[in-house]
């Protein structure tokens, strides 16, 4: 699984590709020192997972994952900061990132990025625990103007909880195929494009 590390912190970045290379799953084919490496290097390589921090000169990276994610909408970005300001995660919501994790988690970095890898949704425990604080409900929101039936409000709710398609099926006793299906008409439903969207819709109408 080839990596991208950005951050402007040439011991952190070593250190992480130190890391990251301890499990032989994963290689790290570039590091970059701001936003601005981030965008040329992720249009070189195309990673798997691009690992960045945020505050960075030139080009912070949620400057550069909006950018990204416009040229790339499949694009798997973990942020990974020591800063957890509320207005980062709303925009990193905004924006679609796959993660979010503080650097004083190193323990749960390898496992971030294979999940990340796989299409899932990471935000740290401090940062999950936020989220709902953080997006203000509307009241008398109502799915079923948007067409939206109960079998897919419950896949929602179950992606809302951070739970993958494999893990959904089984809680649905249904095929991964069929959430699958499911999900694609629910994003189209409520023209948003990812299931990390999809979370933050859920949590600001709830």
């Amino acid at each position: 699984m080839n990596i991208l590390i950005a951050d402007d912190d040439i011991l952190v970045a070593t250190a992480l590709k130190t890391i990251l290379e301890a499990d032989s799953s994963l290689h790290v084919s570039g590091i970059g020192s701001d936003g601005t490496d981030a965008v040329r290097l992720y249009r070189q390589e195309q990673p798997d997972v691009l690992l960045m921090d945020i505050r960075m000169k030139e080009m912070n990276g949620l400057d550069a994952s909006q950018k990204i994610l416009s040229e790339f909408p499949d694009a798997k970005i973990l942020l990974l900061t020591t800063f957890s300001d509320d207005e980062y995660i709303i925009k990193a919501l905004k924006f679609g990132v796959k993660g979010y994790l503080l650097k004083q988690d190193y323990g749960s970095i390898i496992p971030a990025i294979k999940a990340v890898s796989t299409g899932q949704t990471v935000f740290g425990t401090e940062i999950v625990s936020r989220i709902p604080e953080l997006i203000q409900p509307k009241s008398g929101f109502d799915y079923k103007d948007y067409d939206i039936g109960q079998r897919e409000y419950e896949i929602v709710t179950l992606v809302a909880e951070g739970l993958s398609n494999k893990e959904i099926a089984a809680r649905l006793c249904l095929s991964e195929g069929t959430v699958r299906n499911y999900l694609s008409t629910i994003l189209e439903k409520l023209q948003l494009r990812d299931r990390t969207q999809l979370a933050v819709f859920y949590y600001r109408h709830r």
